[in-house]
C-alpha cells in the first residue's frame, strides 16, 4: 500500500462534524470524481467514479446521511488505458426518483445563467465560505484527485485537474491556508496544483484530517534528517581523517629526507625530540602527538616545530637539485 493510498484510507474514516462541512466534502468529491450524463426525458444520471473501495463506502454513506438518498453502488473492471484496474461507481439517477439534479444545484455543479442550466467549472464559493467547510471541501478533492509522493523518496502533494479553471481555484483554496504556497503547471492536457515544501505537505495532512500520516511523514522526516546529519558528521571526520593522513605523511616525508641526507643530529634537539616522536607514532594526530610530549605541548607550538622541519627539508631538496 503507497503512502497515498494509506492517506485517502485515514481521510475516508473522517467525519465531518457539521452538515455544512458534510456538504463541502460532497460537492469536493463530486465536482472532481463526477460527471453529468442525460437518461430521456430530460433526466439526468450523475455518475461518481474512484479507485478506492474505502472511498466509494464513504461517500455512499455520506450522500445517505446528508441528502438521504441511496446511491447505487457498482463495480467495474477496467480494460481500457485510461482505467486500468478496479473502478468502484456510485450513480444516481432521476428515473429513480434520486434527486440527481438537486443533488448537483445543493453543491454547485449544476447552476443557471439566463434561464439556462449549465455545469459549472470551478468551485462554488457559498460552498466554501467558513474554514472548516474549505477543509472539507480540499479533504473531497484529494479523495477524488489527490495524490502523495512517499516521504521517504520525496516531499509531493498534488491535484491532477482537468481544467484550467478548476485548477486554479483549487490553489487559491489551498493558499487561503496559513504558510501554504500551491502552483499550478500544465501537464499535456491536465493542469497540475501541487506542493512541494515538505513542512507545507505536512501541513496539509493535518489541514485535511489524515493526523496519523502526518505523524508518519514527521516521522520519516526525523529519521532521513538524522541521516542526513550522520553523513555529514562522517564525511566531516573522514575529511579530517584525511587532512590528518596527509600532514602526517608530509612530515614524515621531511624527517626521512633530513635522515637521508644529514642525519638527525643536523637538527636542534626540540626538532629532534619530534622527529623522533613522530617516527615512533606514525598514525598518532597533531593533538595525540601533543600530548605526548615532555612536557606536553600546544598544538600550535607542535604544529610550528613541524614546520620548520619541512622547511629545512625543503631548503635540503633545493640545494641538492643545484649540484
Amino acid at each position: 500500500m503507497s503512502f497515498s493510498s494509506d492517506t485517502k484510507i485515514e481521510l475516508a474514516r473522517v467525519e465531518a462534524a457539521k452538515k455544512c462541512c458534510m456538504l463541502a466534502e460532497i460537492a469536493g468529491f463530486i465536482r472532481v470524481s463526477g460527471s453529468v450524463k442525460l437518461v430521456g426525458g430530460g433526466k439526468m444520471k450523475l455518475v461518481i467514479a474512484t479507485e478506492h473501495p474505502a472511498v466509494a463506502r464513504h461517500y455512499k454513506k455520506l450522500i445517505k446521511e446528508y441528502f438521504d438518498v441511496d446511491a447505487t453502488l457498482e463495480i467495474e473492471e477496467g480494460t481500457s488505458g485510461l482505467t486500468k484496474g478496479r473502478q468502484y461507481i456510485l450513480t444516481l439517477d432521476d428515473r429513480e426518483d434520486q434527486r440527481a439534479e438537486l443533488i448537483m444545484r445543493e453543491t454547485g455543479i449544476l447552476m443557471i445563467r439566463e434561464g439556462m442550466n449549465y455545469i459549472s467549472d470551478g468551485i462554488y464559493s457559498g460552498l466554501i465560505r467558513s474554514k472548516c467547510c474549505r477543509k472539507s471541501y480540499l479533504r473531497g478533492a484529494f479523495l477524488g484527485i489527490g495524490t502523495m509522493s512517499n516521504p521517504e523518496k520525496g516531499y509531493h502533494y498534488e491535484l491532477v485537474c482537468a481544467t484550467e479553471v478548476l485548477a486554479n481555484d483549487l490553489k487559491k483554496l489551498l493558499n487561503s491556508f496559513v504558510d501554504i504556497n500551491a502552483k499550478v503547471v500544465q501537464r499535456k492536457k491536465s493542469y497540475i496544483v501541487y506542493v512541494k515544501d515538505a513542512g507545507q505537505v505536512g501541513d496539509l495532512l493535518n489541514i485535511m484530517g489524515a493526523h496519523q500520516q502526518y505523524f508518519e511523514l514527521e516521522n520519516i522526516r526525523m529519521k532521513k534528517d538524522l541521516r542526513n546529519q550522520t553523513n555529514r558528521l562522517i564525511n566531516c571526520d573522514t575529511a579530517n581523517l584525511d587532512k590528518t593522513l596527509n600532514a602526517a605523511e608530509r612530515q614524515l616525508a621531511a624527517i626521512e629526507l633530513i635522515e637521508t641526507e644529514k642525519g638527525l643530529g643536523f637538527l636542534p634537539q626540540k626538532l629532534q625530540d619530534v622527529a623522533v616522536l613522530r617516527k615512533e607514532n606514525r598514525e598518532a594526530t597533531l593533538q595525540e602527538l601533543a600530548e605526548m610530549c615532555d612536557p606536553p605541548m600546544k598544538k600550535s607550538g607542535l604544529n610550528n616545530r613541524f614546520r620548520k622541519i619541512e622547511e629545512i627539508a625543503k631548503k635540503i631538496e633545493e640545494s641538492r637539485k643545484l649540484i
